[in-house]
């Protein structure tokens, strides 16, 4: 008999139960943890960020303290929402066959593969900003990511992805004062 065959025998050897709700607010704490060590590493990244003496307001490091802030509130809030939603399904008011049936109306399985679309797509972003400088590697960061929610137009998000991107390096640009990479494409901006 293999443990697929009797569902118990895994915690029979832990010695206790496996508790699936347990398992699932560990699953719903994973997106918030992802959020956090991304706010994490654009905290550090403005923390050790040479700044130029004079800088007015402002200044390089606002916009990511923005996104950073942001990704910590997204972050809570999720972490808020996993924790009602864990309290809120262990009522001991519950019949055995309730909370089978709303372990099962919960229960959904992870999209690997969009998942690794935007994951992909971030670490590309990461290794290509360098090289081929911000236009291109945001635009095929916006790729990746549509097709990981499900996008079938490929050129179209590509198009748009590029077309946001060149809009974000001009507003930076002229706006700001600031420059983006601007990797193989060299313009000199």
């Amino acid at each position: 008999m293999s443990f697929r065959d009797n569902a118990t025998a895994l915690s029979a050897t832990m010695g206790r139960r496996v508790d699936l709700a347990r398992r699932a607010l560990v699953r719903d704490l994973v997106m918030p943890a992802l959020l956090l060590l991304f706010a994490g590493y654009l905290t550090y990244g403005i923390v050790t960020m040479d700044i130029p003496p004079g800088t007015t307001f402002p200044g390089p490091g606002f916009f990511p303290a923005i996104i950073a802030v942001g990704l910590a509130l997204f972050a809570a809030l999720l972490i808020v929402r996993a924790l009602r939603a864990e309290r809120g399904g262990s009522g001991e008011a519950q019949t055995d066959k309730s909370q089978e049936e709303d372990a099962t109306a919960r229960r959904s399985g992870v999209d690997w593969r969009s998942l690794a679309w935007v994951v992909a797509g971030f670490a590309a972003f990461i290794v290509l900003l360098p090289l081929l400088g911000w236009i291109i590697a945001a635009g095929l960061l916006f790729w990746a990511i549509a097709r990981g929610f499900g996008e079938r137009r490929h050129l179209m998000s590509l198009v748009v992805g590029l077309t946001t991107s060149s809009l974000a390096y001009i507003a930076f640009d002229m706006l700001l004062g600031m420059s983006l990479p601007s990797g193989i494409l060299g313009w000199g901006f």
